[in-house]
């Protein structure tokens, strides 16, 4: 998982409460498990209509938004299902931190497994920022600090410290488990020399039942 330390990007605006899941990905794009190729299904629905024509006028289809690295929302953000192809498509689009008034819990814990930012500050904040990004001006977002810089606008922003670690350090779940490693090889290997049988196939098979 790619590090997040600090971020000075293009913000896109969204100013839309209720931004639920199925808006961000919708569900005709949920057939694979691949983390790569969803960005072309993120807002799907708001950037081409029913007859698949691209709407021009969406903010991720104009100048700067296209290179928008930050995303700029009202309340209740990544409401509705739980799918964790919402933040795949954020982060494949290159967008690496939301801020919002409020997010929906399982959003904003699957942003942090997949090195995405979610930034709640308060909602006069935010809007603020969206002045920011309506101007196409760039946000600063400094992780280790914990604040958003717009101009001579600072926020701060509370996060929680063991979150903040994974971010900062670029580690999900795997990669907290990797850190662990010598601790298991060394348990793994006590657990051989106490119990060995353990470890060898056939006791092993009928042990489990299948011999």
């Amino acid at each position: 998982m790619q590090k997040f330390t600090t971020l000075t990007a293009i913000a896109a605006p969204l100013p839309i409460e209720n931004v639920d899941t199925d808006m961000i990905i919708p569900k005709q794009f949920l057939t694979t498990i691949k983390r790569t190729g969803l960005k072309e299904g993120l807002f799907y629905e708001m950037r081409y209509d029913v007859n698949g024509k691209r709407n021009d006028g969406f903010v991720l289809h104009r100048e700067p938004y296209t290179h928008a690295e930050i995303l700029v929302a009202r309340d209740n953000f990544g409401c509705g299902s739980s799918r964790e192809h919402a933040p795949w498509a954020l982060l494949d689009f290159g967008i690496r931190c939301i801020i919002a008034p409020s997010f929906a819990d399982i959003f904003y814990n699957n942003c942090f497994k997949n090195g995405v930012l979610p930034v709640v500050l308060p909602k006069d904040a935010v809007e603020k920022l969206l002045q920011t990004a309506e101007s196409g001006q760039k946000i600063s977002v400094d992780l280790m600090e914990q604040n958003v810089t717009a101009g001579n606008h600072a926020f701060s922003f509370d996060i929680d410290p063991f979150r903040k670690h994974c971010l900062l350090n670029g580690l999900d779940d795997i990669g907290l488990t990797m850190e662990k490693l010598k601790d298991i090889d060394s348990f793994e290997q006590k657990q051989k020399s106490v119990t060995p049988w353990l470890y060898t196939s056939g006791e092993w098979q009928v042990a489990s039942g299948q011999l």
